[in-house]
């Protein structure tokens, strides 16, 4: 067997680590329906927390970074800004650093609502730590 075979461990393990990933996924989408969030706006509301910043004092992220973290067409960035808006979510204001930019931060509610579901997700993920460090070591 060359380096490049795959034994059926290798299969197995690839197979639980995806089912790991996918009932983390299934688990974050549920807990995001609770407090009335897609998982989509869900992952929208993080991105635009936790996204680094060109400066320190720099008050939110563009749609066009937004929608390349995301990995979205910027036209479906837009659009899901667009119902961030709507629901009071998020705020739109010009780049002061270049007019060109929109660039797109959590109102007070947003952040209170993500603040709760990270720490959920927080909790969550410490809980499943040692499955997916198993997980991992396989590989």
């Amino acid at each position: 067997m060359t380096g490049r075979d795959l034994a059926r461990r290798d299969y197995e393990a690839l197979a639980a680590f995806r089912h790991a990933l996918r009932r983390f996924a299934a688990f974050s989408e549920t807990e995001a329906r609770a407090i009335g969030l897609t998982s989509q706006q869900h992952q929208a509301l993080l991105s635009i927390k936790g996204m680094p910043r060109e400066s320190a004092h720099q008050e939110g992220v563009s749609v066009a970074d937004l929608a390349a973290h995301l990995i979205i067409r910027p036209n479906t960035a837009v659009e899901l800004v667009d119902r961030l808006v709507g629901a009071g979510l998020v705020t739109r204001q010009d780049d002061p650093a270049d007019g060109r930019r929109t660039l797109v931060a959590l109102t007070p509610r947003a952040d209170a609502l993500l603040r709760d579901l990270s720490m959920i997700h927080r909790e969550e993920l410490r809980a499943i730590r040692p499955t997916l460090l198993r997980l991992l070591d396989a590989f």
